[in-house]
């Protein structure tokens, strides 16, 4: 059986770090914890788990600290988790199964990253992330760090669970990218992608549709990125008050690739808006007819590969005086989600039509 280092940066990380390690402890062969700073029990927490507690000086470099942690590594592969990560039990079962087939011939698995849920659990936003690498890759970019996976790269099913306790700080990403732009670094393409979202989130929307359209602009950007750039623009052409700027951001998306249902929803909820049935109902319809493919790599909302069409055109077609077909489209978002708040009040609602119209005059 192969072996499995856990690789971990962490820092100030008391009330989570912990409730990690106990999810993760008897899957791998060693845990090494690279702290950058804590002045709380972290690093007590860590040694009593076994981990392999190191020091290492925070210098804005995320990818510094991850190569750290990698270079400490003796296991064959190298597995990292956040600190407010974890595996779910039935997670846990599939990794131990993974382990135990994983052969030295692979040299990166992607597992699925479970980052967005409601109010009952259910996922609402995953990727795909390079979770375990041979001992040898390293990491790339000072924010939002990634590792250029090559040879064999697989796809396993078992998934890691993002549960964050308490917010990090809000303006070290932006604080960071623009210090590098001050030494008059240049950023690559997937940097200034992401610095763009940093500007949204900053409600610094026209600096942020700059940076989204030279990103747009250049050949050697992710495609992924392009699509979620396409989004992006739209949201920040939205916050400036100029709603036809945003429909022409996402129908732009459509010359990168197919259509993704995400965008075909944002489009259908445009029209919503507009109480323009007919064109909502015709963009929520090309939402189910798209194909969910998670290994693109690209940011994932489950709920529009199915859940939101159906729901959407259940309203649509109730304003259209269509109601048998919006009852069926009810049911057809309740196979997606049964336990939505909004198909059970949907199902009272067609309830009470229902006994109306039987009821004698």
């Amino acid at each position: 059986m192969i072996t499995l280092s856990l690789c971990m940066i962490v820092r100030d990380e008391e009330d989570v770090l912990g409730r990690c390690l106990a999810s993760a402890q008897d899957l791998v062969d060693e845990i090494i914890v690279v702290d950058t700073g804590s002045v709380d029990s972290t690093k007590k927490i860590g040694k009593a788990f076994g981990a392999r507690v190191l020091d290492f000086p925070w210098i804005d470099d995320f990818a510094a600290a991850r190569n750290f942690s990698f270079a400490a590594a003796t296991g064959d592969f190298c597995l990292w988790l956040d600190a407010d990560d974890v595996l779910l039990e039935p997670d846990r079962e599939k990794l131990r199964r993974l382990k135990a087939e994983l052969t030295l011939d692979v040299d990166a698995v992607m597992l699925p990253y479970n980052t967005g849920f409601d109010q009952q659990g259910n996922v609402t936003f995953s990727y795909y992330r390079e979770r375990i690498v041979k001992r040898h890759f390293r990491w790339q970019g000072v924010v939002h760090e990634v590792i250029a996976v090559s040879g064999n790269v697989i796809y396993g099913d078992c998934a890691v669970t993002h549960q964050k306790l308490h917010p990090s700080d809000p303006d070290r990403n932006l604080r960071i990218f623009e210090g590098l732009l001050q030494k008059g670094v240049k950023l690559e393409p997937r940097q200034q992608f992401y610095y763009g979202r940093e500007l949204y989130y900053h409600n610094r929307f026209a600096e942020a549709l700059a940076v989204f359209r030279q990103f747009l602009a250049e050949d050697d950007g992710w495609l992924e990125n392009k699509i979620d750039a396409c989004r992006h623009c739209a949201l920040c052409w939205d916050a400036l008050e100029q709603p036809h700027q945003a429909l022409l951001a996402l129908l732009s998306s459509f010359a990168y690739d197919l259509p993704r249902a995400e965008i075909c929803c944002d489009i259908g909820w445009r029209f919503f808006q507009q109480q323009n049935w007919p064109a909502a109902i015709y963009w929520y319809r090309r939402a189910l007819g798209c194909r969910r493919d998670d290994r693109r790599g690209g940011f994932v909302l489950p709920d529009a590969y199915g859940y939101i069409p159906c729901i959407q055109l259940c309203v649509c077609y109730d304003r259209l005086g269509e109601v048998r077909r919006a009852w069926r489209f009810n049911r057809l978002a309740a196979r997606y989600k049964p336990d939505s708040p909004q198909v059970a009040y949907n199902e009272q609602y067609f309830a009470g039509l229902e006994q109306q119209t039987a009821a004698p005059n």
